[in-house]
């Protein structure tokens, strides 16, 4: 009985056994990551994210991280093109690439690639400023992070390595360069504001007199329209003038025909008497026998005996 327990307990000792070192060879790789699989020292294959069976104590896997990372460099100081010593600080953004054959490299082209990143990048930054015044550089980081990261990507490739961007987080000039620099800054600031000022004003004088420019305008366009309108209105008055003129003729051809005289006499009684004017009429004159004949309703209103003239009112109508 004993024996037969002994012999059960044996199997089961064994059979956790296998269990444990099969668990072994489980392996599990994220999203974020590729496996390299070693067999006895020797590369096998690039295992890809989700879960790997290896053999366990035969087999290896090293995890290569794929997300960027960033490293900062070390400051350094660097003679620019114009003797300055300037002190660096970079920063470089970098990714191990996704393919296969990226990750072999990352893997056995290059040793600890990130300390080799930091001495490339130092090496690169030394180079590439060390043609460059300072002036550039510190004028145009842009451009020079640009360049240092191209430069850096072109060496870091055969690592299987990216360089996503580097970034000069600052530039430090020598104190004395600092001061000079500072006061120039300052004298172009008061020249910039003193430039603006002046456009200031002169923008407002330009409004102002573009105002009174269109005030003239205004008055000259004023001036046309009120010298249109009179223009129009005595062409109007001429025009009507002229129609009375025709209709009077007309009406001269077809009730005084061969009477022309003495129309004109009543009309100039008409305008005469008009609005209940008075007028001294002598009555030894021709035009008293034109009333007397044309009009009607003239009554004396005054006699004066001494030179027997006659002061008339009449309400006569033409």
């Amino acid at each position: 009985m004993i024996e037969a327990i002994m012999a059960n307990l044996g199997w089961i000792i064994l059979a956790a056994v296998v269990i444990f070192i099969i668990s072994l060879g489980f392996r599990v790789v994220r999203p974020t990551e590729k496996g390299i699989i070693e067999r006895l020292g020797k590369f096998r294959r690039v295992a890809d994210q989700g879960f790997q069976v290896i053999i366990p104590v035969v087999d290896r896997m090293y995890k290569i991280n794929l997300t960027e990372r960033m490293m900062d460099v070390e400051p350094q100081e660097i003679i620019t093109e114009d003797n300055l010593n300037a002190k660096v600080d970079l920063v470089v953004y970098y990714k191990v690439r996704r393919d296969d054959e990226s990750v072999k490299k990352s893997m056995y082209n290059v040793d600890e690639f990130e300390s080799q990143i930091i001495k490339l990048a130092q090496t690169t930054a030394r180079n590439v400023i060390g043609t460059m015044s300072f002036k550039t550089v510190n004028s145009e980081r842009s451009n020079l992070n640009t360049q240092l990261a191209k430069v850096l990507d072109e060496e870091s490739n055969s690592w299987g390595v990216e360089i996503v961007r580097v970034e000069m987080m600052e530039i430090t000039p020598p104190e004395d360069v600092q001061d000079t620099m500072n006061k120039v800054l300052k004298a172009e600031n008061e020249k910039r504001s003193a430039i603006d000022f002046a456009t200031a004003a002169e923008t407002v004088a330009d409004g102002e007199r573009r105002s009174e420019i269109k005030k003239a305008e205004g008055r000259k366009q004023a001036t046309i329209l009120e010298a249109d309108g009179r223009a129009q209105a005595i062409k109007k008055v001429a025009d009507a003038q002229a129609y009375e003129i025709e209709k009077v003729n007309e009406s001269i051809q077809k009730h005084f025909k061969d009477q022309a005289v003495t129309y004109k006499k009543l009309e100039t009684v008409r305008d005469s008497l008009e609005n209940n004017t008075k007028f001294v009429i002598d009555p030894n004159t021709e035009i008293t026998n034109v009333i007397a004949e044309s009009m009607a309703g003239i009554t004396p209103i005054k006699t004066v005996k001494d030179k027997k003239i006659k002061t008339i009112k009449t309400n006569a109508r033409m």
